[in-house]
């Protein structure tokens, strides 16, 4: 695809962080909220294992279109579509469609937190959360910070516990490292739990410096897990 040059600046966040490890996150899409369906190469999501998409570019309607045409790309060439809900804005804002998507069959795993869990199925607790979404998804993914993740998928469910930390230094990207490493496990064909632990080893990593981007290497502190 040619690039480009009427969409000005790439998106951009501030994000502050205390030394308590919070966040405040202020965010600039840019282009990002531009993405078209003339931008979208389908070819790309037949050949992936799993599409992953963000519920953060269902705003605006260009992208919320290509994200779509990458979701029917994904599965014509029989391939699993994963979304995460990304923040509890963007569930109170887009519920509707989230649901309608789940509704469709248009997902296959579900990535959220605690709070976007029980934001989307309008509940209080996580754990009457988690049956509400899972019936309409093959895998639904809780990501419950320091008490780790929980997986479900069909009648089975997996829970692990966080993994260990020297330190929390800023959380920014832990969902993002997490989700990577869910994916690259279900991708190798390893189990709920399997894949659950690759996930919390990758933000655990994440989570004891600033920034998004790991500093150490991924695979060698999955070890054995990814064979």
């Amino acid at each position: 695809m040619p690039p480009r040059g009427d969409v000005g600046a790439t998106a951009r966040s501030l994000i502050l962080v205390t030394p308590d490890a919070q966040r405040t996150m202020n965010t600039f899409l840019g282009a990002a909220q531009l993405l078209d369906k003339t931008n979208f190469d389908t070819s790309a999501a037949g050949d992936a294992g799993i599409v992953y998409l963000e519920g953060y570019l269902w705003d605006p309607e260009a992208p919320r279109a290509a994200m779509e045409l990458a979701i029917d790309a994904a599965h014509a060439a029989g391939r699993k579509v994963a979304f995460t809900l990304s923040d509890t804005f963007c569930v109170d804002r887009h519920r509707d469609g989230f649901w309608q998507l789940l509704r469709d069959g248009k997902i296959d795993i579900l990535f959220a937190n605690e709070a976007e869990a029980a934001s989307m199925a309008m509940v209080n607790d996580v754990e009457e959360a988690i049956p509400a979404l899972s019936a309409y998804v093959s895998t639904l993914v809780v990501t419950r910070s320091e008490n780790g993740a929980t997986a479900v998928s069909g009648n089975e469910r997996a829970d692990v516990p966080a993994e260990p930390i020297q330190q929390l230094i800023d959380t920014t990207g832990a969902g993002d490292l997490f989700a990577s490493g869910f994916l690259a496990g279900q991708a190798k064909g390893l189990s709920l739990e399997g894949s659950l632990k690759l996930g919390a080893i990758a933000a655990a990593e994440v989570i004891q410096h600033y920034g998004a981007r790991p500093e150490k290497d991924l695979r060698a502190l999955a070890g054995t897990l990814l064979g």
